[in-house]
């Protein structure tokens, strides 16, 4: 089994790619300085945002997997865990990454809303592929970044520096959506696969044995991290991959609510609620009126 090795701080990943150090937090990687290396697993103690230039093998993202095409680009957490299956042969690495670390933006705006870009919580098959336009925006932000990194610190380094990453990580935002709507044959029936879930999971007695399903549920069952499955619905749809559930379950209560044979007991249970008063202020706050007041007035 291979060893993974970790990396916590900025500085050991220079070193093992042999790059100068430039910032203790931030560095643009130049992966060409690299030793040449079999693949292995890779604990990243920060953000990474890797551009690769060549095919060095397939790279594994938990139980996923996927090519690893030239012009890729692919964004990892810290704590996330990730490895190039080389088969055991030596690749000479090549491409860029810009890496992080999270005490680098703490206390400021991009700090506050690191959360907002969700890709860094995509699986690596949800990689975005960039247009040769793309990729040369993307490399001229990392050139930008490595320049400031470069220079003397002054009072407008490390601004400078974070205005670069949050404006190359808008880009990124840009591109995902162009992805979401000119991969139409990977997202093709999505959402039609998305109702049929639903619709199986409620003929069952799922909701019964494990409760309401969840979006990490939802998006396990369609082979697709919760992050990614949400941004696809929210881009299908407008309405986030939580909303399109609980559609689905006041549509299902409308439903059952005419059968006078079942209390709006049963009915909560039957859907997933642990407990009624929950599905009546659910069902309250979607309908304006209560499970009885719905009942009554139809």
């Amino acid at each position: 089994m291979d060893i993974t090795r970790r990396f916590e701080t900025v500085s050991e990943y220079n070193a093992f790619n042999n790059n100068e150090t430039l910032h203790p937090l931030v560095s643009v990687v130049d992966l060409s300085k690299a030793d040449p290396r079999a693949g292995a697993p890779i604990y990243f103690g920060f953000y990474t945002i890797f551009i690769k230039d060549v095919m060095c093998g397939d790279i594994r993202y938990g139980r996923h997997k996927y090519d690893y095409q030239e012009g890729t680009l692919v964004f990892f957490a810290p704590g996330q865990v990730a490895a190039v299956d080389s088969n055991g042969v030596l690749y000479q690495p090549k491409g860029h990454a810009l890496v992080f670390h999270e005490d680098f933006i703490h206390g400021t705006s991009l700090g506050k809303h690191i959360q907002d870009y969700t890709f860094f919580g995509y699986q690596a098959n949800e990689a975005l592929h960039l247009s040769e336009r793309e990729r040369k925006v993307i490399l001229e932000s990392f050139a930008k970044i490595k320049y400031e990194l470069e220079q003397s610190v002054d009072k407008h380094s490390k601004k400078l520096i974070i205005s670069n990453i949050e404006l190359l990580l808008n880009y990124c935002v840009r591109f995902y959506d162009r992805q979401f709507i000119t991969r139409d044959n990977a997202n093709k029936g999505f959402l039609e696969k998305f109702e049929a879930l639903l619709n199986g999971y409620f003929q069952t007695d799922k909701p019964q044995t494990i409760g309401l399903p969840s979006v990490a549920w939802c998006a396990g069952e369609l082979n697709l991290s919760p992050n990614y499955f949400g941004d696809l619905v929210k881009k299908e749809t407008g309405k986030s991959a939580q909303e399109f559930v609980q559609e689905k379950l006041i549509h299902l209560a409308k439903e059952k609510i005419f059968d006078l044979d079942k209390s709006i007991s049963d009915i909560a249970y039957e859907l997933g609620f642990k407990y009624p008063q929950h599905f009546t202020r659910l069902f309250k706050q979607k309908t304006g009126l209560s499970p009885n007041e719905y009942r009554l007035a139809n």
